[in-house]
């Protein structure tokens, strides 16, 4: 047989056997792609989850799935991420807390480190942080609730979405700067913490504004002091923590990861997505009205970002003795 014969036979048999050279691969994404949210339906990451995956998947040309993974304050779901495979068809919303905090409690045994085994794709909003009650508490300003915490040591409680959560270091804090006793309520996710503040099971939160937002709206809650300097444009007065307890400041932020080793191509097309989904002022209304501040940063501005925050709660952490249950 003559051997260019030769050669197209062994072509034609290697097509066949799935061989196909690279240019002849489809593109990414090849399939429906999932975005694993870590917490409770219902709470500011779910939220973030849901109304990005609506506005992203047009642009990414396929479904794109939320599926909630609870437990270990975000770890749960950052590991069945990690697990899916480094392809880019699963991708992790992947908040603060998880990143930056869990991994460093002390004592923590989680599945592995989100913030080793994840890499940046972008950063989509961030979130002040506030403190929250009951409308009908008796507590009505910052101010209020330190004097009971004053008068009566280890009687007040305030409710996080789980040991380690950025609620929960939140409120450790608060408990440094302000020299008060507060006992930690954790929670399996924010949704089911605001329940049991709402039933007057425990006294307070701070928390995403956004994971309280209709609440807020709907008299439920009262929004007493909010967590950084920023002004939220729907409470344009509304006092600071730091009026009351000097030195108190905390931002959250919400964005998107992708395991270690994800191919280049992948996390350029989920960013290129993403940048053009959060210039939709559909998409930016939305989230400001879920008391988000929309607020996009690529995959090296949102890296930096992680690592600056890491280094940041490694102090609280260590300054409070702060342990994993």
């Amino acid at each position: 047989m003559p051997k260019r014969r030769i050669i197209l036979a062994a072509a034609l048999a290697l097509a066949a056997l799935g061989g196909a050279p690279p240019a002849a691969r489809a593109e990414f994404p090849e399939r429906p792609l999932r975005l694993i949210s870590g917490f409770a339906a219902g709470g500011a990451s779910d939220l973030i989850s849901r109304l990005i995956a609506e506005a992203a998947a047009p642009l990414l040309g396929q479904r794109i799935v939320v599926e909630n993974r609870t437990g270990a304050n975000g770890a749960i779901g950052a590991a069945e991420t990690v697990r899916a495979g480094a392809d880019g068809h699963t991708a992790f919303q992947c908040p603060m807390g998880t990143l930056t905090i869990a991994p460093q409690l002390q004592g923590a045994t989680l599945p592995l480190d989100p913030g080793l085994e994840l890499v940046p794709v972008a950063n989509l909003a961030l979130s002040s942080y506030g403190l929250i009650v009951k409308a009908d508490s008796p507590y009505r300003s910052v101010a209020d609730l330190i004097a009971a915490a004053r008068a009566q040591p280890g009687r007040l409680t305030f409710a996080s979405a789980g040991v380690g959560s950025a609620q929960h270091l939140s409120g450790e804090l608060l408990k440094r700067l302000a020299g008060v006793d507060i006992v930690h309520v954790p929670y399996r996710g924010a949704a089911p913490a605001i329940v049991d503040i709402l039933g007057g099971r425990t006294d307070f939160m701070i928390t995403n504004l956004g994971d309280a937002m209709r609440q807020i709206q709907g008299g439920e809650l009262r929004l007493l002091a909010q967590g950084d300097p920023s002004r939220f444009p729907l409470f344009p007065d509304l006092p600071r923590i730091a009026d009351t307890v000097p030195g108190f400041e905390v931002t959250g932020w919400f964005g998107i990861c992708v395991p270690r080793g994800t191919p280049a191509a992948a996390i350029r097309r989920w960013e290129a997505a993403l940048r053009r989904a959060m210039a939709d002022p559909a998409l930016l209304r939305r989230l400001q009205d879920a008391g988000f501040t929309p607020h996009f940063e690529d995959a090296e501005t949102f890296a930096r970002r992680v690592e600056h925050d890491r280094r940041t709660w490694r102090e609280v952490i260590q300054a409070g003795n702060i342990r994993a249950n």
